[in-house]
């Protein structure tokens, strides 16, 4: 299985870096695509140089650094710009709003742009994992636009029901959900178990 995955330069890289090393450790191929302030962002937040060859980012991909490989921004030749290559889909993990609206607008200046649209067209999974606050109604109905044509739209909301005490299992609990449309729902690690309360009905 080959998957596309955007780190774009809104807050919370945790969530693709954390992707990206779930699904090799699934067995899946990752072309990465880095925006610039994707890029920016990394450093700032997690001190990474997202380069698969080499560093902390190897390093934390251990085994599994050989199945990714990091795609250039620009090179709209690319597989991943075809939809002769058969992807299992991508994910925009984090997406930033400016990145959203593009892809929302159909435009393809870049290559997560296009990979974008290449997945809407193939009907294959595409899941944008949003991460702005508060959203203002362009934002909105560009949300509502890339639902329309048929993305998964997932915002980075960690889920407190599963007791999560450290920071990496809260992103773990959107990283589950982002995860299932390519793994299915045993990619599901973090699940809602009720609990008997000790009083009557």
């Amino acid at each position: 299985m080959r998957i596309v995955v955007a780190i774009t330069g809104a807050s919370g890289t945790a969530y693709g870096v954390r992707f990206v090393e779930r699904a090799a450790a699934a067995g899946a191929r990752i072309d990465l695509i880095v925006s610039a302030a994707g890029a920016r962002v990394a450093h700032d937040e997690l001190g990474l140089d997202l380069d698969p060859t080499r560093g902390a980012f190897a390093e934390r991909l251990g085994d599994h650094a050989a199945a990714v490989q990091r795609i250039p921004l620009h090179d709209i030749g690319a597989e991943c710009a075809s939809g002769s290559v058969p992807f299992a889909g991508m994910a925009v993990v984090p997406c930033s709003m400016g990145t959203l609206g593009r892809i929302a607008g159909g435009l393809a200046s870049n290559l997560i742009e296009r990979a974008a649209d290449v997945q809407l067209k193939e009907r294959r999974p595409l899941v944008i994992v949003p991460r702005e606050t508060p959203l203002n109604r362009i934002h909105l109905e560009n949300l509502l636009r890339v639902h329309d044509a048929g993305a998964v739209v997932l915002p980075a909301m960690p889920a407190f029901y599963t007791g999560a005490t450290t920071v990496d299992a809260l992103v773990d609990t959107v990283v589950d959900r982002a995860l299932a449309p390519f793994f299915g729902t045993d990619a599901i690690r973090s699940r809602w178990t009720p609990r008997r309360s000790g009083g009557g009905a």
